[in-house]
């Protein structure tokens, strides 16, 4: 494990019912193949050194004596590699006899776990030969040359990395109480279910929705092979399966019906795992009983660790295959706060000051949307419009025409004349463009846009976004303030995705131009004047980074709490083609630096709902002192 990473796999061998020695021989090729390729804990299918389907020929001796050799065969093989190889046998024991998964690494058998749950309904029929777990006492047995218990009680391996993992075979995870959950309430990250599952139409849809609930319920990696081709099809049909879910996110899956032995490999993020587990108070709570005893294996010396899976770029946007229905929710969201707000206060107007930017025209958009649900007029919404020092014509533009052709109230009050008075009143130089010269417009529209409230009986609406919220990329008690911040809750990166998914709706056709013209313009707070061509001149990701790298930044470091040098990590393979490390490293040593400093903001937030997995809201999700100091974080930046 590195990074928390641990790299498994999935694996359906080819298999003759009843021939062992080919069953063994084709097992060693997937574990020579996965050695090879870096895999630290390798699963295969329920019963993979007989077949699954030698039914009566469970009772012969010979078969029995042969399974046993095999794994013998299997222990010798891997006395020289690291790979945690699970494979699945026939044990006998007393007058029973257990379907069982071995746990074998460097040539030592760590563990056997027998199956709990026996399907006896339909084309199964399990109880016939095998007893179940439940019926077992503890007891020693001499497996394959080596003592080895064999109990009921469940039971976790553990690495000396710190990996925990458990078994299950095939019925356990579709029992009502499935092993797992004991197994994952105990410890256990990852979950491997050595299974034999037939195929029929329809089962493999639900057995997939099964596994994922299974293993987000648990919050843990669930890693499943089944067998294939090679079982008997006297009666059913094997597929075969490899599927690896994470936390209920699918890493990996193979091909059915192949004809050809497959592996599917896949990294699982225990460090997420946990970080999960230990947000979550629900499944802390459920901990309590939960009980499993420890069999230690050795750590997995790996090759140089090499991250293999797919790392989303832009993790705040959603996928192109739900991307309506995630759009259409997260506006819904911002709408109804918003609506439930104004039939709270009786309130049929809103005052909101519009720029021609990305955030004022989300909000914007919003407050339509709200108004059209609530029935009311759209002459309700006063859009406000005040230039200043900065302010170009483009920006100008798009908000005049974006006010024209929704409908709503307008009003133009230029700040120059007021925010020059003010420079005059405190001594500020006009020629000094610093933080005062830009705080004092800012403060300045947000004193118009407050009174104008008042005057309207109106509800000023917040406009700053989260991304915003992260770097403290506001004027305190300026654009900082609001009576409602619908965006509190949506990243940069989200505001153009759904700015640019309402530019195609049918009900915008007519500010499509408009809108995609904004989602095209620098990102400015426009309070320093523009170039001699008319042209934004101040542009925010020059000063503070780009917002992609801040919005990737502020999803790990506040969702799963990972470490500047895990970040780093994964923004390097994200970004592998866009940005180089020396940047990434400068960005991320801002984005820390920043956090913490400008907490002070966030720790006195306007209300806003929450419309994702994250949020900043000092009544929600993050509560933080105001000056905890950066120094732990910024020190593992600069080292990096």
């Amino acid at each position: 494990m590195k990074y928390g990473f641990v790299n498994v796999a999935a694996a359906v061998p080819a298999v003759k019912v009843a021939d062992t020695a080919y069953n063994v021989f084709e097992i060693e090729k997937i574990i020579a193949d996965a050695e090879g390729r870096g895999v630290e804990i390798l699963c295969f299918p329920e019963l993979c050194i007989t077949g699954y389907t030698c039914q009566d020929l469970f009772r012969q001796q010979l078969l029995l004596t042969q399974a046993e050799e095999g794994l013998m065969t299997l222990l010798d093989f891997t006395r020289q590699l690291n790979v945690i190889c699970i494979v699945g046998l026939p044990v006998q024991t007393g007058g029973m006899l257990l379907n069982c998964a071995a746990v074998i690494q460097a040539g030592t058998l760590l563990g056997l776990v027998a199956k709990t749950y026996l399907p006896n309904y339909n084309e199964f029929y399990e109880k016939r030969w095998f007893a179940s777990a439940q019926d077992l006492k503890t007891t020693e047995v001499y497996l394959a040359g080596s003592p080895v218990a064999l109990t009921a009680q469940p039971t976790i391996f553990q690495t000396t990395d710190g990996v925990k993992f458990g078994v299950e075979i095939c019925e356990d995870v579709w029992a009502p109480v499935p092993p797992s959950n004991n197994l994952t309430l105990a410890g256990a990250d990852i979950i491997f279910n050595c299974s034999a599952s037939n195929e029929l139409t329809g089962k493999h849809k639900y057995l997939r929705n099964l596994l994922m609930q299974q293993s987000a319920r648990t919050i843990s990696g669930y890693v499943y092979a089944s067998s294939g081709f090679g079982e008997s099809t006297q009666d059913v049909v094997y597929g075969g399966n490899a599927i690896i879910f994470e936390n209920g996110h699918l890493l990996a899956e193979g091909e059915r019906f192949s004809l050809q032995p497959q592996i599917q490999v896949a990294q699982i993020d225990v460090d997420r795992l946990r970080t999960d587990r230990m947000d979550n108070t629900t499944f802390v709570n459920a901990q309590r009983e939960a009980f499993a005893q420890i069999i230690s294996c050795k750590m997995v010396e790996s090759a140089e660790f090499k991250l293999s899976r797919y790392v989303d770029p832009h993790p705040f946007t959603p996928d192109d295959d739900d991307m309506q229905e995630s759009c259409e929710e997260i506006l819904n969201i911002q709408s109804a706060g918003l609506a439930k707000r104004l039939v709270h206060t009786n309130c049929q107007k809103v005052v909101i000051g519009i720029s021609g930017g990305l955030d004022s025209t989300l909000a914007l958009l919003v407050c339509v949307r709200t108004f059209d649900m609530l029935d009311y007029d759209r002459k309700g919404i006063l859009g406000v419009t005040m230039p200043g020092f900065g302010t170009t014509d483009r920006t100008h533009d798009n908000a005049i025409r974006l006010m024209q052709t929704l409908g709503i109230s307008q009003k133009e009050i230029s700040i120059a004349k007021a925010v020059k008075q003010h420079f005059e009143d405190i001594g500020q130089d006009i020629d000094t463009h610093d933080v005062t010269y830009e705080n004092s417009q800012a403060r300045e529209r947000t004193q118009i846009l407050m009174d104008l409230a008042n005057k309207e009986n109106a509800l000023v609406i917040g406009t700053g976004d989260l991304s915003e919220l992260a770097l403290g990329w506001a004027t305190y008690n300026g654009d900082h303030m609001s009576m409602y911040g619908v965006n509190a809750g949506v990243p940069k990166t989200l505001i153009q995705y759904l700015i640019r998914y309402m530019a195609e709706l049918e009900l915008f056709n007519e500010q499509k131009a408009t809108l995609i013209d904004v989602i095209d313009t620098p990102i400015s707070p426009e309070l320093t004047p523009a170039d001699d061509e008319g042209q934004i001149k101040q542009k925010t990701e020059d000063l503070v980074g780009p917002y992609e790298l801040h919005d990737f930044f502020l999803y790990y470091f506040l969702r799963f709490g990972f470490r500047p040098r895990k970040i780093m990590m994964l923004a390097e393979q994200a970004f592998d083609e866009k940005y180089d490390r020396k940047t990434i490293k400068k960005w991320l040593t801002t984005f820390c630096r920043r956090f913490f400093n400008q907490q002070f903001k966030r720790s006195c937030l306007p209300d806003g709902p929450k419309v994702g997995s994250v949020s900043l809201s000092p009544r929600g999700d993050w509560r933080m002192a105001s000056d905890a100091s950066n120094a732990l974080w910024v020190k593992e930046c600069e080292s990096l």
